[in-house]
């Protein structure tokens, strides 16, 4: 949970040395960024993909996490079923302390997956994933970059708004589908707002942890949260805050 954008690339090319070529001219783009950290470009096909078959400390495990794509059941919408890219594409980005890397990609995907039936015990079925040509679809939670100790709502600015340009990059380059950008910044280009929007969502945050912080305190048994709202050194300041935020509403 966090103040989050969220993102999806899509190619009309159809080759993958194409693909490659559109790649490596963002990437080029994201080098001139103040991001922390520019990967390599990287290329996986078949099992190779799986994220699955990664060690936890593979460097490239959470970009093949977020380059499979979730498909609903075409006749029973409230289920819905994984499915992993049969061709990745990709680099990753780290915008700085505190902020998720934002990994940027193109993907291929099977036309078809099998799967358990959702209502009919001990059947599989076949349905169609609909993820056709070039896409990618993912997210970076900035909001944690907010941190005092990262440098605060600078350094915050810094990393949502780097993640910004590159998506701005990719547009210029005609491969952006969509954003969706929680702190509103992609549509309005507003930073005194988002700088309040950030605000607003830690000591919202802080309040709802605080609670729940208190509650397990009181069940005992050792049980302890962990967020990342805790790790800021004002973090009683933002939960009163949010406390009375939530006590209001």
């Amino acid at each position: 949970m966090g103040l989050t954008i969220h993102y999806s690339l899509r190619s009309r090319a159809r080759k993958p040395e194409r693909v490659c070529e559109q790649l490596a001219r963002l990437r080029s783009r994201a080098l001139d960024l103040p991001f922390q950290e520019v990967g390599d470009l990287v290329e996986f096909s078949g099992p190779d993909c799986h994220f699955d078959r990664c060690d936890r400390e593979d460097p490239n495990r959470w970009l093949l996490i977020q380059s499979s794509q979730y498909v609903d059941h075409p006749h029973h919408r409230e289920y819905s079923y994984t499915v992993l890219s049969t061709h990745v594409i990709a680099f990753s980005t780290w915008p700085g302390e505190g902020c998720e890397p934002a990994n940027v990609g193109l993907c291929r995907y099977p036309d078809t997956v099998e799967i358990d039936h959702p209502v009919r015990r001990g059947v599989r079925e076949t349905i169609r994933t609909r993820l056709s040509g070039w896409f990618w679809s993912s997210f970076c939670k900035t909001q944690y970059a907010s941190n005092a100790e990262h440098g605060g709502v600078p350094h915050f600015l810094r990393c949502h708004l780097t993640v910004v340009k590159l998506l701005d990059r990719a547009k210029e380059l005609g491969i952006l589908e969509h954003v969706s950008d929680e702190g509103d910044y992609w549509k309005d280009r507003n930073v005194e707002s988002l700088a309040r929007c950030v605000g607003e969502w830690n000591a919202q945050i802080a309040g709802w942890a605080g609670r729940l912080k208190d509650a397990l305190e009181d069940q005992g048994e050792g049980l302890s949260l962990q967020a990342g709202i805790l790790e800021y050194p004002n973090f009683e300041h933002l939960e009163a805050a949010g406390m009375a935020g939530l006590a209001n509403a």
